[in-house]
């Protein structure tokens, strides 16, 4: 199946390049590059879509999901497609039945360009909700349930907090869009700007069924030390939510999995990730890992919290990241 993608890159001697633009709905061929040739009408895409998300769940009752992948910042957009066809390929191979679609905001790929790569996912991350998420609301039907997820990895955690607030502050028609599973991986956002008393966190909560936030202390990327990335707050994606994060919202930490999957001869090192690390790998580990991939499909589905196989709780009732021997098929959504 094609890819879709939701460009908001500007357009250079029919390419891309790393600034904002008007949105490009394109419809990528398998195993190509993102050109604006793929491009197509925005009415077609919205409908490719919602036939792509369509299915019937086990009581032969319709239903549609779609993902939105929204990348971090340092990626040129031959990273971008392939870690949008990474993750989609795995989450298919595990029996998600929707459709992943990616939401490519104009990142650089210079390792030093932190700063100028979060002015750009500001400056176009209301297209996010504008452009993509509030037509598709638009566009379900009483007959089709059409469930849209969100899943931010670094930077692209920042795009879904300032999209959200900034739709709310504008007061975009159709106020009553909103969206099942909001995912981080990773999220270069302060943890205390996630807390519930925060305007943009607010608005996070308030569009959302549940948040689920994936972290791990071991990210070199989130560490305050490192000098490609300037803030002095500890990150979403490094220590996790706020103790004051509303009941909707969980942290998986993936800390202690983190050290398995880098130990040679565990368990974890030679099942998990067996197409290698992509960029950082204390960073992005995620892309590519089976058990992280089974625990997203139970949420996309919509598996009570407390019975999702590849976690274990901790003593003070945390949730971690585990390995599965033999992984448990998520039980049918309903």
């Amino acid at each position: 199946m094609p890819d879709l993608i939701m460009s908001v890159r500007a357009l250079m001697n029919d390419q891309f390049i790393a600034d904002v633009g008007p949105t490009t709905f394109l419809n990528v061929p398998d195993g190509a590059m993102p050109l604006p040739a793929h491009a197509i009408p925005a009415a077609q895409w919205y409908q490719s879509i919602l036939q792509a998300a369509a299915w019937k769940n086990s009581n032969g009752e319709q239903r549609g999901d779609i993902l939105f992948i929204i990348h971090g910042y340092n990626m040129s957009e031959k990273e971008v497609i392939a870690r949008h066809r990474r993750l989609k390929k795995d989450l298919i191979n595990e029996g998600f039945l929707g459709v992943v679609v990616s939401f490519d905001w104009p990142s650089d790929d210079k390792a030093l360009a932190y700063l100028p790569d979060r002015h750009r996912a500001k400056l176009t991350a209301m297209q996010l909700v504008s452009d993509g998420i509030r037509k598709l609301s638009e566009l379900q039907t009483p007959s089709c349930k059409i469930n849209i997820h969100v899943i931010g990895h670094s930077t692209g955690v920042y795009v879904i907090r300032e999209a959200f607030d900034d739709a709310d502050d504008t007061q975009l028609p159709n106020s009553s869009w909103g969206i099942s599973q909001i995912i981080f991986a990773a999220g270069d956002v302060s943890s205390a700007s996630m807390s519930v008393g925060d305007s943009g966190a607010e608005s996070v909560y308030l569009h959302s069924v549940r948040l689920t936030n994936y972290f791990s202390r071991h990210d070199e990327a989130l560490d305050l030390s490192n000098v490609k990335r300037i803030g002095n707050a500890p990150r979403v994606g490094r220590i996790g939510l706020p103790a004051d994060a509303p009941s909707k919202a969980v942290n998986v930490d993936c800390t202690a999995y983190y050290e398995k999957l880098t130990t040679p001869g565990t368990l974890e090192a030679n099942l998990d990730q067996v197409n290698g690390f992509v960029g950082m790998q204390s960073h992005s580990w995620y892309f590519g890992n089976r058990m992280f991939t089974l625990d997203l499909l139970s949420v996309l589905i919509g598996t009570d919290r407390m019975v999702i196989p590849t976690r274990s709780v901790s003593a003070d009732g945390k949730f971690l990241l585990q390995h599965i021997d033999k992984p448990v098929p998520p039980p049918k959504a309903p």
